[in-house]
């Protein structure tokens, strides 16, 4: 490796994830509580942080390295990848553009669309700096110290879409179609940056729908670029990246629209959010929904049939 990472990711079975625990009790370290994780422990220059989500382990500290190569690596994962990605995913480092989205599964809020471009030298950066897929960090500050990390990789390039619910509705009418309209919305972000990287010729996003109709919502600038789509591609640190600046957008948004009308708006589709979105309609009538949620869920229809029932 070129720098000593102090950052590290790997996704972990359950039973690695239990190895991994009684390994850190043989060696003595430090273990609290944290949001989200199934435990966490810290012992001299390294943190260690198992989510309950994957489960995936992050490793933290000046000691990741160490703890990864004479440890992690050898004891748990059963095999060495660390300084050999390049070797093992030589895709990840070639040019590209990853693209991802937040928001498109929560009723209140923006869909928000970003894209990032990567080359070797900027993946390593984001690598090192422990970017992962943003739906596996719990704890928005995390998210929004990650999205410094990506915008600050020198040679990075990316734009932000946030398609504010206002917008978001109007255009949902236009498409009648949440995959054409997610598909106009990667168009635009990926014809962005390739004005700041015109020599760039391949994108990559998760798998949403056929790759003809984002073909087909690219204008002329984009039409030479190769598409990808697969599963899991939030693997890919381009689209990690682009997730994690998607997701920074997406609950700015929330933060900032909770302040305005006096009400939290929570993340998702949940019992909190209906009762939530009661208590707006109570408070600011119908209307509210077009500016702060996505008038298509049937999450809209429920509530505003409840007022009317009420009202009767």
């Amino acid at each position: 490796m070129s720098r000593s990472p102090t950052s590290y990711t790997a996704p972990l079975t359950a039973e690695q994830a239990e190895t991994l625990r009684k390994l850190l009790e043989a060696k003595s370290f430090s273990f609290s509580g944290k949001p989200y994780a199934l435990f966490s422990a810290k012992k001299d220059k390294v943190n260690v942080t198992v989510y309950e989500k994957g489960p995936k382990v992050l490793v933290q500290g000046k000691g990741t390295a160490e703890f990864v190569e004479f440890l992690l690596e050898p004891e748990v994962l059963g095999e060495a990848k660390m300084g050999y990605e390049e070797e093992l995913e030589p895709e990840m480092f070639a040019p590209h553009i990853g693209v991802d989205e937040s928001g498109k599964g929560d009723f209140f809020g923006p869909l928000v669309i970003a894209a990032v471009y990567s080359d070797a030298e900027i993946a390593r950066t984001l690598l090192d700096a422990g970017i992962m897929d943003s739906k596996k960090i719990g704890s928005d500050a995390r998210i929004r110290s990650l999205s410094d990390v990506v915008r600050e990789a020198p040679g990075v390039a990316y734009k932000v879409l946030v398609l504010r619910p206002v917008k978001y509705n109007e255009l949902y009418e236009r498409f009648a179609n949440l995959n054409r309209l997610l598909a106009w919305g990667h168009a635009t972000v990926i014809e962005d940056v390739l004005a700041m990287r015109p020599d760039c010729s391949r994108a990559l996003s998760d798998q949403f729908a056929n790759p003809a109709v984002l073909k087909r919502a690219l204008k002329e600038r984009g039409k030479a670029i190769e598409l990808q789509q697969k599963t899991k591609a939030e693997s890919d640190v381009a689209v990690a990246a682009a997730s994690i600046l998607a997701r920074e957008a997406f609950i700015d948004w929330l933060d900032q629209a909770s302040e305005e009308w006096g009400e939290t708006l929570p993340k998702g589709a949940s019992r909190q959010v209906k009762e939530a979105g009661r208590r707006l309609l109570r408070s600011h009538g119908r209307e509210i929904f077009r500016d702060t949620a996505k008038l298509h869920f049937k999450t809209a229809r429920e509530l505003y049939d409840e007022i009317v029932t009420e009202s009767a």
